[in-house]
């Protein structure tokens, strides 16, 4: 594989518009916003994660399970799964809001018609991965270049074509603006956000073996992607905050309200909806790829090892996990009630963003411990690729998780005058419920008999 297509493939799975409203309220500052995360977490991660992929082979079970210990490398797993119960509401409040604008605007703001297209488009998301459609790689693909770089750059060109006439941006552009306003550690809040857009880089790192000299060609592919997703991250934003004001801006449906005050400036309203289609089918093509994915990974870890339950083992005659996709809707469904008792969907969209964020954490915490440990007690293990200053990656990845995992409990502006204490009452359940204690619950009920007989152990197999 040649070092530039993995560049690629690792924009494919990171980059997207979505994040991109959350940042606009800041302006200018959002270049800042996206830079920091990428220097102390985006780099420690990529590089990390490639000398484990390139020494051994299954994922964060493996890594965690050979550096720390087995029900650390399933608490991994269980977390990398966890996070999507919250990561697909998130994602398809965003396909409702960007849906409004297809039919009517002031549904983009209805929590009752959200709720109803998390539900829908989740439950059909189920049906389509339970019948293995193999169009799935395709169609995430075709995701990327309509639904992201596409509208991506026609946000840019008519930013700067709206500036260009003249007309004064919604957002200060000035070096007084270069960082966000300092009112107190709460303006750093929307930082973790960005966590979770970098989140996935470390899944291409599985990859870093098919290279013809990974040493020199991993870390050129990783700057690439890091320039391609900050590119696709940073400049989109600030279009949107050349035309709305902070104010005024939807954290859900802001590129859709930027894409309608452009295309109303410039007498081209008629493409609004077309828009929305193409960033819908997108998110669609994304959602159907992480669906099957995580689910896919702890359904091979639980058969192996006996982590899950009979029930959550079963697959249909296609070899789907439909069970634990069925459990996981059925959790999906009542997240997604959230967003009709919310006033505020940008609220509900908020919260649910950072406790995926949270649960991710765990992740990354677990694997930077591993790193450093099978570095200190493996060094002679064969690896195709050694991350330079591991150690020092691994401190500069770990504290700022801790940092983003705890600021993450201060709610930001965005909350919109939200009950604190509601707020932080539902991250650290969803942290501590989902994140935590299910897998705990599983590991103090374990029996020997969850083992299925006909799976080899991930040992015999490595």
């Amino acid at each position: 594989m040649a070092w530039g297509q993995l560049a690629l493939m690792t924009t494919a799975s990171v980059a997207s518009l979505r994040p991109s409203p959350s940042m606009a309220v800041y302006g200018i500052a959002a270049v800042f916003l996206y830079l920091l995360p990428a220097v102390v977490f985006l780099l420690p991660t990529s590089l990390v994660a490639a000398e484990l992929a390139s020494g051994w082979d299954g994922g964060v079970y493996k890594w965690v399970s050979e550096g720390l210990s087995k029900p650390l490398g399933f608490l991994a797993v269980w977390c990398q799964f966890a996070m999507t119960i919250f990561y697909y509401p998130t994602l398809l409040a965003y396909v409702a809001s960007t849906l409004a604008y297809v039919f009517d605007e002031k549904l983009a703001d209805s929590g009752l018609f959200t709720a109803v297209v998390i539900m829908v488009l989740y439950w059909v998301g189920v049906l389509v991965s339970s019948r293995g459609v193999k169009t799935v790689a395709s169609l995430s693909s075709l995701g990327l270049v309509l639904g992201t770089l596409i509208p991506g750059v026609v946000l840019i060109v008519l930013g700067v074509l709206f500036l260009g006439q003249g007309n004064a941006s919604a957002a200060p552009m000035d070096s007084h603006h270069l960082l966000p306003p300092w009112t107190g550690i709460a303006s750093l809040v929307l930082i973790v956000n960005n966590f979770l857009s970098y989140m996935g880089m470390e899944m291409n790192a599985v990859h870093v073996n098919e290279l013809r000299d990974p040493p020199r060609q991993y870390p050129k592919a990783i700057f690439l992607a890091m320039g391609m997703v900050l590119l696709i991250f940073i400049l989109p934003a600030l279009a949107i905050s050349w035309v709305m004001p902070a104010k005024q801006l939807s954290l859900t449906a802001g590129v859709m309200q930027a894409f309608s005050s452009f295309f109303r400036h410039f007498h081209v309203h008629w493409l609004t909806p077309i828009f929305g289609i193409m960033l819908v089918l997108a998110s669609l093509g994304g959602m159907l790829t992480w669906l099957a994915g995580p689910s896919k990974g702890l359904l091979m870890i639980a058969r192996q090892d006996g982590y899950l339950p009979p029930f959550l083992q079963k697959v249909n005659q296609r070899g789907v996990q439909q069970n634990i996709l069925v459990s996981q809707g059925v959790l999906t469904t009542v997240i997604a009630l959230l967003y009709a008792f919310v006033p505020n969907v940008s609220s509900s969209y908020w919260m649910l963003s950072v406790i995926t964020t949270q649960v991710y954490m765990i992740v990354y915490l677990l694997v930077f411990v591993a790193a450093v440990r099978l570095r200190t007690t493996r060094p002679d293990h064969p690896r195709g690729y050694r991350a330079p200053m591991l150690k020092t990656l691994c401190g500069v990845g770990l504290v700022a998780s801790l940092l983003a995992m705890a600021i993450g409990f201060i709610p930001s502006s965005q909350f919109g005058g939200g009950n604190t204490a509601v707020y932080v009452l539902v991250v650290a359940g969803g942290l501590v419920l989902l994140g935590l204690l299910v897998p705990y619950l599983f590991l103090r009920f374990r029996k020997p008999d969850w083992v299925d007989p006909a799976s080899h152990s991930l040992d015999e197999v490595s």
